[in-house]
């Protein structure tokens, strides 16, 4: 019989973004919450065969997806961008059970957000306006 914990995959719940500690709310939709590291093969010497050792670190966009709540502080934030003015933020995707309890952080360092995709309009549509907002950053960890 085999013994130890049970580690169950997550289901339900739902998530939110805080930006610099402050939380800009909850979100439908994140993707890209990965790193991958380059493979460099190095042949060394007279070695017949190459040996593979890490390289550059790269992070995917963190892409944000949320109902359209009417607030503007991601677009403000944004038009920032567009000004010339990037403002560097640290913020964290934090995961919540159906009982409201946190479950699981991820914590991203100097983001600044790349590109804002606000509601598509369809008159007479019942459809929730989507506002997207995709973020670059220099690092995501699990907290």
């Amino acid at each position: 019989m085999a013994t130890g914990n049970r580690t169950d995959a997550l289901v339900g719940g739902y998530f939110s973004v805080e930006i610099d500690g402050i939380n800009v709310g909850n979100f439908k939709e994140v993707a890209g919450l990965n790193s991958e590291t380059e493979v460099v093969e190095d042949r060394g010497g007279m070695d017949k065969t190459a040996r593979k050792i890490p390289g550059k670190i790269r992070y995917q966009n963190i892409v944000l997806k949320r109902g359209w709540t009417g607030s503007s502080e991601l677009w403000k934030w944004r038009k920032s961008v567009i000004d010339g003015k990037a403002e560097r933020k640290s913020g964290s995707v934090i995961f919540y059970n159906s009982e409201d309890k946190e479950i699981l952080r991820y914590n991203f360092f100097e983001a600044w957000p790349c590109k804002w995709d606000g509601p598509s309009l369809a008159g007479g549509s019942t459809e929730t306006m989507i506002e997207t907002v995709e973020l670059v950053h220099e690092g995501v960890i699990k907290a």
